[in-house]
């Protein structure tokens, strides 16, 4: 089950000989929607391959709230857990299932190793950062340069890619939390994106009209 789970996007990616070491080396895991991949504090000792779902990655500021920074989908990896398994140190991140997920688990000590023997994988990690820095870099921006309705609709389109599914079943709450604001400047700014054409508001669900 895992070799044909990894054939169905990784084969394109990696060699397969690293494939073969991945189905016998991996621990393949099912995450359950809003359960809990990792949390900040905690030490890593693996890396997860996304195989299938969303994860919500985000960072816990001063104050106790937190802030979105992007989201897992299938083919991807979460390369700030490179850095805290190598390093041993404690993870600064926490990621969520958005919708049920599938994840395979890598010990650390293989992607050392792979790092020397396949070009795949060295590729592939490098590319993962590269990935992973932009979209940090753009949620700066977005923090810096964007309105908070702009900053909104921003999250609304973006997550409605991740999900593949232009209903969110979400609320005004927990938009609220993953945009680090309150709840009535939410609901009064959905309710303008909603004015304009491009969201329908319905009880614990919103439409994306246009993304």
């Amino acid at each position: 089950m895992i070799r044909e789970k990894l054939d169905d996007f990784y084969g394109i990616v990696f060699e397969e000989e690293l494939i073969e070491e991945i189905a016998k080396v991996g621990v393949y895991k099912k995450i359950e929607e809003n359960e809990l991949l990792i949390d900040i504090g905690d030490k890593l000792e693996q890396i997860p391959l996304m195989l299938t779902g969303a994860i919500k990655i985000s960072r816990e500021i001063d104050n106790g709230d937190e802030l979105v920074l992007y989201f897992l989908e299938r083919g991807d990896t979460c390369t700030v857990s490179f850095a805290s398994c190598l390093k041993s140190s404690e993870s600064k991140i926490r990621g969520i299932a958005e919708k049920p997920s599938e994840i395979i688990y890598i010990p650390v000590q293989k992607m050392e190793e792979w790092m020397v023997r396949y070009k795949s994988w060295r590729d592939f990690v490098i590319e993962s950062y590269n990935i992973r820095l932009n979209e940090m870099l753009e949620a700066i921006d977005t923090l810096a340069f964007m309105k908070m309705d702009e900053r909104i609709y921003k999250y609304l389109t973006d997550k409605v890619k991740i999900m593949r599914d232009p209903n969110l079943n979400t609320t005004h709450q927990e938009i609220a939390i993953d945009m680090n604001t309150s709840r009535v400047v939410v609901s009064r700014l959905l309710k303008q994106l909603e004015n304009e054409g491009k969201i329908k508001l319905y009880r614990n669900k919103i439409e994306v009209l246009e993304f």
